[in-house]
């Protein structure tokens, strides 16, 4: 492989203005495509083989037009101190608004008024319009959302309080701020990383052009393959992230082959044919680790990961070529202003080094603080509640959270969250269905059943106790469904959400198994070792356990949550933990590719265990520990996100960037293979037979050009820049 991308990379070089101008074309026709391709028509959320969509399934059956998965809004007045909301005045701006509302939007599917829904509180202080539309909350337009926003204007006017909640305005979180924070720093890292403009510039540039590239290909297939609006938001975020440190780790090792002597072309092949060889491993990992989303079985997840792992894929191909290519265009101006002026490099022991000779000298204190120190961090993890939130984890200043409230006091907080019960039988059925969860605990409420035209199949609405996301609603479900016999469906948003975080439970070993079993194997390969993968994946998971303790310990027990924006506490967003597995795996390869490829480059190339550890720090620290900073900058922009789910990523994400960056790859991994000595790179010569060469180290690459004339810096040691 080393030989195949040394030459791809000095073709690359060669031919610069082809290569650019493809890459050039290559966005401007996503970019084309994405300005005329249509508006997706669909973006449907489902959840296969659960009993709440089963129960969608069915009402869409029995109860043709009935939208039973659209979206909801409740739109809640509450009268003036003192006074009511069945006095005549008030009542004739309710009225109002719901006129107002039935001819605001053609997505309507059914508008209730409360005064002849019953929908008034016992002190007749609050009251409240149930709407329901005939598509999803993501497929909703602007206008429908707008005519909804304004609604009770004139009533708020009159001296009524209007707030609004469901989660029919509950639109995607704007990217931008969050990805436009990570660019930022980045860019001083690189520019304190490089100390040249231009070497910082490329990285950005050429992630820039990786994502506008994958993101407008999304949004031009967006109508075609059924892609949501979420689909993007993954792919921008990772796609941004490694689009970064794969330019950064190409440019990084060009600059060392410069300072070695050696000619630009051949500067940049060395460079691709090297660091281009943990590129590329690094890139399949995580390419693995989001393809594996489809073991959930959730359609938008399923997509979600193959978007992302298609702008990986992008990002790859752009350091493998378009990078030796601007590299071409850069000339020396790549290289610090010292270098350029010819002065000589300091050849003082770096901080890489310095930090090296420490672990090498105390390898098992280093070990254990590193284990003890995540291990103390997990123990929270041990308390993890799943869950989705509900409005009630929005900000106290958003009208959905205000509406939720406002619910909560006049009627009760299991208003907010009705459990809609199906009943595929008749009368007598749903009469027993009734008498059952009547005597159940935590029902506040049941309604009496409706039936469908072929008196065949009844809806039942009962209002929780309890608000939607606690525990006493999930066992009330649960208690329902248990109790009520065969024939009985519970679903409703809420139910819906219970059955997504047990779906999300339930897949994650699966998941598990599937992505670290897969990237074992990979890894054997990369490092032709048995040990020095299975540290990989053992750091890994320590990592993420001890992130999932430190979001476990800020948004569900609440520490430190005024630092974080975290206003109600709650459970722990249900996709969060294969989420951050997914992500944090491909990412945590990356660092342990890219660190210890150099190591075992050092090995082969005839250094002892410890030397060769000193050499990969010497060479990779400073630029492992950038990208890692760039990385947490990316993810942390989005803690200062509005939505609790995106905070919470955005938290998650970043912490967990940080242990096992700095914790696990700079500490843990440099002491046990202190530790392990020559044994870290035993490989039984069974599986030496079986498993394919492909020389990410470079070692057939160094034979071959040192034997071929002219080449004088064939065995060159390399030096730090």
């Amino acid at each position: 492989m080393a030989t195949f991308l040394y030459k791809l990379g000095r073709s690359a070089f060669r031919r610069r203005r082809l290569v650019a101008l493809l890459w050039v074309a290559l966005l401007a026709i996503a970019g084309v495509g994405a300005a005329t391709a249509s508006t997706a028509t669909s973006s449907s959320f489902s959840i296969p083989g659960t009993e709440a969509q089963k129960a969608f399934d069915l009402l869409e059956e029995r109860f043709p037009g009935g939208s039973a998965d659209g979206a909801t809004a409740r739109v809640v007045f509450k009268a003036p101190d003192g006074e009511k909301m069945t006095e005549a005045g008030h009542k004739a701006e309710v009225e109002k608004a719901v006129s107002e509302l039935k001819a605001g939007s053609d997505q309507i599917a059914s508008v209730t008024d409360p005064y002849i829904a019953r929908a008034v509180s016992q002190d007749g202080s609050t009251a409240y319009i149930s709407v329901t539309y005939k598509v999803s909350s993501m497929e909703l337009t602007d206008g429908t959302r707008e005519a909804l926003e304004e609604t009770g204007t004139e009533a708020r006017d009159a001296g009524l309080t209007v707030e609004i909640g469901g989660d029919a305005l509950q639109a995607m979180p704007e990217s931008g701020a969050g990805e436009i924070i990570g660019v930022i720093v980045a860019g001083v890292v690189l520019v304190i990383t490089f100390g040249s403009l231009v070497a910082a510039g490329l990285p950005l540039l050429t992630a820039i052009i990786g994502v506008g590239i994958g993101i407008s290909t999304i949004t031009a297939l967006a109508n075609v393959l059924d892609l949501g609006t979420t689909t993007s938001t993954l792919a921008m975020m990772i796609g941004l992230a490694v689009g970064i440190d794969y330019a950064l780790f190409i440019v990084s090792r060009y600059r060392a082959e410069l300072a070695e002597g050696r000619e630009r072309e051949e500067a940049a092949g060395r460079a691709v044919g090297t660091a281009g060889s943990a590129v590329v491993f690094a890139g399949l990992t995580v390419v693995i680790a989001l393809v594996g989303l489809a073991v959930v079985n959730i359609p938008m997840l399923t997509k979600m990961g193959f978007a992302a792992a298609g702008t990986v894929v992008i990002a790859v191909l752009i350091a493998l070529t378009l990078i030796p290519a601007l590299l071409g265009f850069a000339g020396k101006r790549v290289l610090g202003r010292k270098a350029r002026k010819g002065e000589p490099v300091s050849d003082k022991p770096n901080a890489g080094t310095r930090w090296a000779r420490f672990v090498l000298r105390r390898p098992v204190t280093v070990l254990l603080v590193g284990v003890v120190g995540l291990g103390a961090v997990a123990v929270p993890a041990a308390s993890l509640e799943m869950g989705l939130p509900d409005d009630g984890a929005q900000p106290t200043s958003t009208t959905q959270r205000k509406a939720y409230d406002l619910l909560s006091d006049g009627f009760g907080p299991g208003f907010n969250g009705p459990l809609m019960v199906v009943v595929d039988g008749g009368k007598s059925a749903a009469d027993r269905t009734v008498d059952v969860i009547k005597g159940l605990e935590g029902a506040a409420a049941v309604t009496p059943p409706t039936l469908n035209k072929a008196g065949d199949t009844a809806m039942i609405t009962v209002i929780p106790e309890d608000r939607p996301s606690s525990g006493a609603t999930e066992d009330l479900v649960r208690d329902i469904r248990e109790q009520s016999g065969d024939g009985v469906l519970v679903t409703g948003a809420t139910a819906m959400n219970i059955d997504f975080s047990q779906k999300m439970n339930d897949a994650l070993l699966p998941y598990l198994a599937l992505v670290v079993g897969l990237a074992f194997l990979l890894l054997m390969v990369v490092f032709r070792s048995v040990l020095v993968p299975l540290k990989a994946a053992l750091g890994f998971l320590l990592s993420v356990v001890a992130a999932l303790g430190a979001v476990v310990a800020v948004f569900q027990w609440g520490w430190l949550g005024s630092l974080f924006g975290v206003e109600q506490t709650g459970p722990i967003m249900s996709m969060m933990p294969i989420f951050m597995v997914g992500v944090v795996f491909g990412l945590a390869m990356d660092y342990e590719v890219f660190l210890v490829t150099r190591m075992r480059e050092a090995y082969v190339h005839g250094q002892r265990p410890g030397e060769a550890i000193v050499t990969g720090f010497r060479h990779g620290a400073r630029v492992v520990t950038a990208a890692a900073v760039i990385m947490i900058a990316v993810f942390a922009g989005f803690i200062g996100s509005g939505e609790q789910m995106v905070k919470m990523i955005g938290f998650g994400l970043a912490i967990a960037v940080f242990f096992d960056a700095f914790v696990v790859r700079m500490a843990i991994v440099p002491a046990v293979l202190a530790l392990l000595g020559h044994k870290a790179w035993w490989l039984p010569r069974l599986l030496d037979r079986a498993l394919p060469d492909v020389d990410v180290e470079g070692e057939k690459l160094q034979k071959e050009l040192a034997r071929s004339p002219g080449d004088p810096d064939g065995d060159r040691e390399l030096v730090r820049v």
